[in-house]
């Protein structure tokens, strides 16, 4: 086994400027000496530079929330994965739920993204997940199935292990309603299962599934203590150092 948890933060869109600047001073000073986990938090694009100025050395990782797939050209409003890289960023979010829901995002769109930011050196968190009326339609699997297939095509295996998976069912974003620890291990799973079929062994072994969707202290230590849940994507509970704070030590070996 030996994958690293990994928690990461959206924080979509909230906190100005000095907000962020605020919370991730803090961060920085409460996480002091934890080992055994990796963090990164993903401010909107307005804040990334000054955030990645802070925790610069720290250990924190800095992520985007969303990249476009061509390096530099006429694409107004859009901002590359280069220049997310010259802000401080190591990773980026993909294909989130949110994205696909109000921007068209299409797994192809998703897959030319997960692509663009391999081949600058960015960790994507590409996620996945199934609506409310699919789970009762008994199609996770398929939904899960094809938007994993689709969002790694074209992907060698040591490419394909150097990308997270971020499992999020729509119904459990922002809802307060969470997978129970054994759904979200069971899609999980079959994620890991999937990436085996597609990749062999290896790279299933290596390539690691968050789980997201209400993500909070209280739910986190059961979620992180499933075999193939490998951390979580966090969205409200990473706006409040407490909260926030406390899933990352639910996550971190031995604590």
């Amino acid at each position: 086994m030996g994958r690293t948890p990994f928690i990461a933060g959206n924080w979509k869109m909230f906190k100005t400027i000095p907000e962020a600047v605020s919370f991730v001073r803090a961060l920085k000073s409460s996480l002091t000496g934890l080992s055994g986990v990796e963090v990164a938090v993903c401010p909107p694009f307005t804040a990334l530079a000054p955030v990645a100025e802070i925790l610069r050395g720290s250990g924190i990782a800095v992520g985007a929330q969303d990249v476009f797939w061509e390096e530099r050209g006429a694409y107004t409003g859009e901002v590359s994965p280069l220049m997310l890289k010259d802000a401080g960023c190591s990773c980026v979010i993909i294909g989130h739920s949110e994205r696909r829901q109000f921007f068209g995002e299409s797994d192809e769109k998703v897959n030319r993204k997960v692509k663009a930011a391999l081949a600058c050196g960015l960790t994507p968190i590409m996620c996945v997940g199934e609506t409310l009326v699919q789970r009762e339609n008994g199609i996770t699997e398929k939904v899960v199935g094809e938007q994993t297939e689709a969002g790694l095509s074209g992907l060698s295996p040591e490419q394909a292990a150097g990308v997270v998976i971020a499992y999020e069912p729509v119904w459990a974003i922002g809802t307060g309603k969470t997978a129970s620890d054994e759904d979200a291990q069971q899609v999980i799973a079959f994620i890991r299962r999937l990436v085996n079929d597609l990749y062999g062994f290896g790279t299933a072994e290596r390539i690691r599934i968050q789980y997201g969707g209400s993500v909070k202290p209280g739910n986190a230590a059961g979620l992180l203590a499933r075999p193939d849940i490998d951390g979580a994507l966090v969205g409200g509970a990473s706006l409040e150092i407490e909260s926030f704070v406390g899933i990352i030590r639910a996550a971190a070996p031995g604590i």
